[in-house]
């Protein structure tokens, strides 16, 4: 079966094989070793960082997907020298200190929300001028509190179409004030996009935070700007100082495993009774996603580290409670979780996930909306959904081309008949390889 199809369409849907009534029929719950792809999230930190430091660096483990393979595009087409090895998933990246080889470029970031802010913050700052486009996704996508902020520090911005949105021209002569404030409800990649472009300033840099916004990401952001040599002081809960006179220097970084990828196959150990390890990712992973895991737990799950990864053993027969969490640091698994909580015994809350309404889909409403179709009940507000445990009718699940809406409602296929996914090659965004790497796994229960 073709799982990732060129040409994704609701006529050619990946249909989930049920599985779940043939494991128990199994005395002893099977373990399962899977492989994941790198981080996404740490791929497209390292490459900026990687250009913003003056020498050679070597990443290693990158992840090699839509969003990684525009954000590589966007810097070679900004002059970088860039070398790409996808077979040992290495990439040689030269930075320039800070400087942009180009001073005048056009880039395409595509559907990927760390290339648009990152390279957005980096270039508003840097000093030039460059036009920067992106899908019908991304321009649908919030981008005024980081424009605002470069505005407001001296960068002209001159809009294509509607203003706060893609596509816009950047213009500037360099950094100006090194005092700003940014707001961060619907996104912390504005704020990890001036922490990383703070090495254009020749001062000591101050970034006022405005908003609440799960802040998983920005550990992430600071630990790596801390790898590659600049250290960022949180002097108040809404402050940020990054002290003047730092700079990036080149690695040889290895990056981790995608744990966002991970914890799917992690829930299944949840939904079907069964353990499942995930190679190499470690308790000190520096990834928000394992925040998931807890959650894990409390609906029943034993987690223990091996030699080969974190294991997760999930409740016998998969018979588990719903929980009420919030999930504001690992707002990406909100889906996993409302997958989950289709078939616990007591309903299930998740809270603190207003901000995913402006991700690759509204998140909450496509939560809602394929819920509704599969005739499980559910409650919605602004910000968080109640989930009532039901037996999903067959139904094709569109995923409004968002890969973790086809990843996430690919594990209710797994203990209901007739769930299809309409658009699995969506997954290239982040894991091409998910719905092989899930059959595999499924071969061997």
């Amino acid at each position: 079966m073709n799982t990732t199809p060129s040409s994704p369409s609701i006529s050619d849907p990946y249909c989930v094989p049920t599985v779940y009534s043939s494991i128990q029929k199994k005395p002893e719950p099977p373990i399962l070793t899977v492989s994941v792809p790198g981080s996404k999230s740490i791929t497209n930190r390292a490459l900026l960082l990687a250009t913003l430091a003056k020498g050679t660096s070597f990443l290693r483990g990158a992840l090699f997907s839509d969003d990684s393979r525009y954000f590589l595009q966007c810097i070679q087409d900004l002059g970088f020298s860039v070398s790409v090895s996808e077979p040992e998933k290495a990439v040689q990246v030269t930075g320039l200190g800070g400087a942009v080889p180009k001073k005048e470029a056009s880039i395409y970031v595509g559907s990927a929300g760390t290339a648009a802010r990152f390279l957005t913050a980096y270039l508003g700052v840097a000093g030039g001028r460059f036009h920067l486009d992106s899908s019908d996704q991304m321009k649908k996508r919030p981008m005024a509190p980081l424009l605002s902020t470069l505005e407001r520090l001296g960068t002209r911005i001159d809009y294509d179409g509607e203003p706060g949105f893609f596509p816009f021209t950047l213009t500037s002569s360099g950094p100006g004030q090194s005092v700003m404030h940014v707001n961060i409800d619907h996104s912390s990649q504005f704020l990890s996009a001036l922490l990383i472009a703070s090495c254009c300033f020749p001062d000591d840099v101050t970034i006022h935070v405005e908003g609440t916004h799960g802040m998983s990401y920005i550990a992430i952001t600071t630990r790596m700007m801390a790898d590659f040599g600049i250290t960022v002081r949180q002097t108040a809960p809404d402050t940020f100082f990054i002290p003047g006179g730092q700079s990036y220097h080149p690695l040889d970084y290895q990056i981790e495993p995608d744990v966002s990828a991970a914890c799917y196959f992690y829930a299944m150990a949840v939904l079907l009774g069964i353990s499942v390890t995930v190679r190499h990712v470690t308790p000190d992973s520096i990834q928000g996603d394992m925040a998931f895991l807890s959650l894990l737990k409390q609906m029943g799950a034993v987690l223990t580290d091996s030699p080969d990864g974190i294991t997760v053993t999930g409740p016998k027969h998969g018979i588990y409670p719903g929980i009420t969490c919030d999930m504001h640091a690992c707002s990406d698994q909100a889906i996993t979780l409302a997958a989950l909580a289709v078939f616990a015994q007591t309903p299930t809350t998740i809270t603190g996930i207003g901000h995913i309404r402006y991700q690759e889909s509204d998140r909450i409403h496509a939560i809602c909306t394929e819920l509704g179709r599969m005739r499980i009940r559910f409650e919605e507000t602004e910000d968080s959904i109640t989930i009532h445990p039901g037996a999903p009718v067959p139904s094709l699940v569109r995923t409004y081309d968002d890969h973790r809406m086809a990843m996430g409602f690919s594990l209710i296929g797994l203990r209901a008949e007739g769930i299809r996914i309409d658009d699995p090659g969506c997954c290239r965004k982040t894991f091409r390889e998910y719905f092989s790497v899930l059959d595999d796994a499924l071969s061997r229960l």
